[in-house]
């Protein structure tokens, strides 16, 4: 019971932020539970190379950048309707989000050409995405 009328406060207060603020609690949940929180029961996360943690790294914080720039780039324009807001970033870019999420069940042992492929299409998703969201609210 307490920890749900936690959450709901917590809820409201998170609404009440900035929309740049809310991209940074984003990123921030990408780290720390995505990027830097591992799991030595797991293959996929027991050993981490490097080329991995750089890649997943890159795509984080292209997806940060890109998003505080929409965000930017549509809060001088007219009304609301013209505007990029973190919640139209999440409706929008849900399943891309959950993909920037999911980089760190890639195994190590599938090879290292293998994984920094896919990342690379991660990260080539996220600015082709961005890009299409941004055209959409010109």
């Amino acid at each position: 019971m307490l920890h749900a009328a936690l959450y709901a406060h917590l809820q409201i207060r998170r609404d009440s932020l900035a929309e740049g603020d809310k991209i940074v609690l984003e990123t921030a949940r990408f780290l720390k539970d995505d990027f830097l929180q591992q799991n030595s029961f797991t293959a996929y996360d027991k050993y981490c190379p490097f080329y991995k943690s750089v890649d997943m790294l890159k795509n984080i914080v292209a997806f940060h950048r890109l998003a505080t720039a929409a965000v930017e780039r549509t809060s001088s324009g007219g009304g609301d309707s013209q505007k990029i807001t973190f919640n139209i970033i999440k409706q929008r870019l849900g399943d891309l989000m959950y993909k920037i999420t999911a980089q760190k069940f890639e195994d190590p042992a599938d090879g290292e050409e293998a994984i920094r492929g896919k990342l690379k299409n991660v990260w080539d998703e996220i600015h082709e995405k961005f890009r299409s969201l941004e055209e959409e609210y010109r």
